[in-house]
């Protein structure tokens, strides 16, 4: 399966562009991840696209991913691409046994909370945001309610990575589609002011 096949699953059954956006910055993630590990980006970045094109069908943990496992089957999806994305909810059972099952479940609520905190900054943008930005943010558990800190840290500790240092990895990942994601904000990727 190829990346334009695989986005292609996404934008058919996906219409909410945050939720897109969500998902491709899971996959920028994921990619910059196979990249320290020594692995192949094009691998892991596929569950990171796929592990939530099927919400709006499935908008409940009864179903989603569960029932989403079989369409993506059909698409001819690797079966090792759907565990993997099974392993990210927990309610599933799925264990998360190989190294990029642990980055997708570390990488899948950190990405909502640093959009969330990159849209709250006076550039609205990702290219000055900093982990001090975020973890500033952590406690407020007003802001970006929805958000499991607790997922995220028990996300960073099963991948065997400092908290900081992830949010940092995460960052780093999205910068690089920051464009793609609305969030370069006021500043160049250099962080200088746009012109």
């Amino acid at each position: 399966m190829d990346r334009s096949t695989a986005y292609a699953i996404v934008t058919e059954h996906v219409k909410n562009e945050g939720l897109i956006k969500h998902m491709l910055s899971v996959e920028a993630a994921m990619r910059t991840y196979a990249r320290k590990y020594g692995e192949d980006p094009e691998a892991w970045g596929l569950p990171g696209l796929l592990h939530d094109f099927d919400w709006e069908i499935h908008p409940t943990l009864e179903r989603h991913p569960q029932d989403g496992s079989a369409i993506l089957r059909q698409r001819g999806v690797p079966e090792v691409v759907i565990v993997c994305i099974l392993s990210h909810a927990e309610h599933t059972g799925v264990p998360r046994t190989t190294t990029r099952d642990k980055a997708l479940y570390a990488v899948d609520e950190l990405t909502g909370l640093v959009t969330a905190c990159a849209l709250v900054r006076p550039s609205h943008s990702l290219y000055d945001l900093t982990a001090k930005s975020v973890k500033g943010k952590w406690k407020d558990k007003a802001f970006a309610a929805g958000v499991s800190r607790a997922d995220i840290e028990q996300g960073a500790a099963e991948l065997g990575v400092d908290l900081t240092e992830h949010i940092t990895t995460v960052i780093e990942a999205m910068r690089g589609i920051a464009p793609t994601l609305g969030l370069e904000g006021t500043l160049t990727p250099s962080g200088a002011p746009a012109a």
